[in-house]
Formats: structure tokens, C-alpha cells, sequence
């Protein structure tokens, strides 16, 4: 028999912020984990996770408040406290749907479940009944921070790499861009339905929708909160959930070769590796995907079923270094989407920016040369490596593609402007697409290399 559980969507908000606060995790593994533990129905799940996800977004300026309400320093704090106060700011001065008293009330009620000693109960109640009072005084555009300078929640280290990088007018417009919900994006599989067909399907539901800003076979959701499976043509596999700038990166792989062999080096879930099967329907061609993670795999396996069953793919599970290293293989073009530090798609995933640290960098620029040599020795003569991260750092992207050219004269780079749609033409710099986040794109990176 299932236990029951007490524990409401503010406590399981605030014990996931807990656990990400202190072990550095992402998360999305923490969130997962915390709803496989507590028996939370979809209305708290969706809940939880706007709680979750909006204090991530402004951690500095909830912070900011405690530090001026609270006498007791932020770092003495019991760290589940600390994140109830969270919790508890953002419900205030964010969600105008919930009533002060509820979102008051709600937030003790969870530290009496998570057994905090009573005295501290009276404390949570002061520092949230005082917040209600002054919120004229510390509504977010009339705060700053301990230097009176504007807030933009994001660590001081990043900002200030930003703005070495791409000046202080552009470093504040990507944060404040990340401060916001991302829309929801999905990939049209036109193999299965056409687009005409899916957008009457959600007109039919009652789901406001528009074509992609960029990418052929995009769709934006705009208001959509819901669970991703409740969407119509989910179980048929008429889409899968992919942003356009990730869409955009296997168009450059273009000219398909008919009956060509295609290598997505680094499939992770599986979402430019269907694409790409899509893609090759017309083509005939010979689709081979490399993944070590089996969990990943796993996903990739589901993923695959759902929505090519009758796919013709070649998963190997196993690295891209071991595999270069076995196999008699050649491919006409191969897809390096390189692990990376994720600082372009902050504003999907608001934990990166505070899990991040500056001394990250070598390691990921590390282990993306490895990739890209590995890659390299696959590769026929006139085929394509395109080269691809969701970063915005220019050590992971521009540095990385520098270097590789430095020990590999046999390979040049082309210019991604003739594979791309019109629109996107703005984001070529240097031949590489490079997108900043915005409303409309996350911020990514690729590069079109060819083997002389």
C-alpha cells in the first residue's frame, strides 16, 4: 500500500531549492526525484515547479530583501529556512493570483512538516508579514542591490564575463531576457502529420499556437502550462519538444548525400538524431547515433519509438572516443552537440547560472576537443562536421573551433549563412551561427566544418 504523504507543493518547492542549494545538482534530477517521492497531484506538480523555477530566476533579489529585512546574516540561515523565505517572497511579489494570507500560511505550515523548531516559526511569519508591509519599497524595480546597482540575478562572476565579452547594454538585455519564462517550442514530425493537420488539431483543443520565428516545422505554444503529454498527437509521435536553434543546427548538415551515412556523435535524448531521421526519409539514408549514458539511452530508446518506430537508426552505446577507435566506419557528415556549460539556455534551465563556476571552462573546452578530434577521424573526404553547443562562451565555441584548426589543417570551416533560413541571417558572425538569447531563440553556437 502507497504511504501518504502530508507534504503540500511549497514543501516539496522548498526541499527541492534545499537540496539544490547544497549539493549543486541539476534541477530537473532533483524535481524528478522529489515527485517520485511525494504523491503530488498535476495541479501542485505544476505548482512546485513555478515556485522552483521563478526563484531560481530571481534568487538575488529575493535574497536582496532578506538581507534588508533580516538580522540574522543569509549564510547563518537553516538552509531549508532560508529557501521557505524564498518561497515564500516569491508567492508575494510575483503571484497576485495567491492570497497573502495562503502564501503566509502555507509556508509555516511547511516548516512545521519539515519539523523546524517552533521559535523559528514566529520568525518566517515576522520576515514575511514585514515584507507585505514595505512592498511598495521593495517591489523589484525599486531595489537594488548592497552597491545600488540594478539586480540582475545572475552571479557577479558571469556578469562580468558578459560584459568583457559583449559590452554592459547587451549583458543586462540577456539577463533580463533569462528573468522570463521561455515560451514552449515543439518540432512538427512532417514524416507523420503535416503541419497544417497538427495546427488544426490544436485549434481543435483550444491551444493557442503560431509558427516558429526560424525554423521550418517549428511551433510556439505561447500560453501553454501544461503537462507535455496532454498536447494532441503526443502518443502518435506527431512532435517532440526541441527549441528552434537546436532544430537549426542539423539543417547544417545540408546537402544531404542520398544513401549517405550520418553520425550524431553525442545523441544525449535523441532530439537533432530524430530530426535528422526525418530529415533522411526521402534520402535513404544511414543513421548512426552514439550515447554512453544509459539513462540518456534510454530516454533516446522511448524517444525513438514514439516517434519513428520504423526508423532506421544504429544506436551504440558506448563513447564517441571508443567508437572512433573500433570502428571501420566512415560518414558523409557528422553532428558534434558538445556537452557544455549551458550558459545560452539559462532561461530554460535558471539552475545553470548558479551552479555554475568560472574555473568550469578549461574542463568543458577539454573534453570538446576530444569530441572534435574523435569526430575527425570519421569523417570521408568532402564530408561535414558541424559543431554545435547551447553556450554563449567564446571557450567553448570560437576558441574550441580555433584550436582544433590549429592541429587539423585538413579541415577549413564554411560559412552556415547559405543552410540557414532568411530570418536567422542576423545571427552569422564570422560564418558561425551564434545566436544571444532573446524572446524568440535561446542562445547557441555551431560551426560548418568540411574535410578538405
Amino acid at each position: 500500500m502507497q504511504k501518504k504523504h502530508p507534504e503540500t507543493a511549497r514543501f516539496v518547492a522548498i526541499e527541492t531549492l534545499r537540496q539544490l542549494y547544497q549539493q549543486q545538482l541539476p534541477v530537473k534530477y532533483i524535481f524528478d526525484k522529489s515527485l517520485q517521492k511525494y504523491n503530488l497531484v498535476a495541479k501542485d506538480r505544476n505548482l512546485t515547479m513555478q515556485l522552483v523555477y521563478g526563484v531560481l530566476r530571481n534568487r538575488q533579489y529575493l535574497d536582496r530583501i532578506l538581507e534588508i529585512l533580516s538580522k540574522t546574516p543569509l549564510r547563518k540561515l537553516d538552509p531549508f529556512v532560508h529557501q521557505a523565505l524564498a518561497v515564500g517572497l516569491y508567492q508575494l511579489y510575483f503571484l497576485e493570483r495567491i492570497p497573502e494570507s495562503a502564501a503566509v500560511n502555507e509556508v509555516i505550515n511547511s516548516c512545521k512538516t519539515a519539523k523546524i523548531p517552533k521559535r523559528l516559526h514566529g520568525f518566517v511569519n515576522g520576515i514575511l508579514r514585514q515584507s507585505i508591509r514595505q512592498k511598495k519599497h521593495l517591489a523589484p524595480k525599486a531595489l537594488t542591490d548592497k552597491n545600488n546597482a540594478l539586480i540582475l540575478n545572475h552571479p557577479d562572476w558571469l556578469v562580468q564575463k558578459w560584459q568583457n565579452s559583449f559590452g554592459t547594454e547587451e549583458t543586462r538585455r540577456i539577463c533580463v531576457n533569462n528573468n522570463h519564462e521561455p515560451l514552449l517550442v515543439l518540432r512538427i514530425n512532417t514524416g507523420m502529420v503535416p503541419l497544417s493537420d497538427f495546427f488544426l488539431m490544436l485549434e481543435q483543443a483550444g491551444i493557442d499556437h503560431r509558427p516558429g520565428s526560424y525554423a521550418k516545422g517549428s511551433v510556439v505554444l505561447p500560453g501553454f502550462h501544461g503537462s507535455i503529454p496532454t498536447i494532441p498527437g503526443y502518443k502518435e509521435g506527431f512532435f517532440q519538444v526541441q527549441a528552434e536553434a537546436a532544430q537549426l543546427a542539423t539543417e547544417l548538415l545540408a546537402p544531404l548525400k542520398p544513401g549517405g551515412h550520418y553520425l550524431d556523435g553525442c545523441a544525449g535524448l535523441g532530439g537533432k538524431t530524430l530530426h535528422l531521421l526525418e530529415r533522411g526519409l526521402q534520402s535513404n539514408l544511414h543513421i548512426h547515433a552514439v550515447e554512453p549514458d544509459s539513462r540518456r539511452l534510454t530516454q533516446l530508446k522511448h524517444n525513438l519509438n514514439r516517434l519513428n518506430p520504423d526508423h532506421n537508426l544504429t544506436v551504440h552505446s558506448t563513447t564517441l572516443q571508443d567508437f572512433s577507435n573500433t570502428t571501420s566506419l566512415l560518414f558523409d557528415g557528422i553532428l558534434i552537440d558538445a556537452p557544455c556549460s549551458g550558459t545560452g539556455v539559462i532561461g530554460r534551465h535558471p539552475d545553470i547560472r548558479w551552479n555554475r563556476r568560472e574555473e568550469d571552462f578549461p574542463g568543458y573546452q577539454q573534453d570538446q576537443l576530444e569530441l572534435l578530434e574523435a569526430a575527425s577521424k570519421l569523417l570521408v573526404p568532402q564530408g561535414i562536421l558541424v559543431y554545435a553547443t547551447c553556450s554563449l562562451e567564446p571557450e567553448e565555441n570560437q576558441d574550441v573551433i580555433a584550436s582544433f584548426l590549429a592541429h587539423n589543417p585538413k579541415y577549413r570551416t564554411t560559412d552556415c549563412a547559405p543552410f540557414l533560413p532568411a530570418p536567422t541571417q542576423q545571427f552569422i558572425e564570422n560564418g558561425f551561427f551564434a545566436p544571444h538569447p532573446s524572446t524568440s531563440i535561446d542562445g547557441f553556437f555551431a560551426a560548418r566544418l568540411q574535410r578538405k
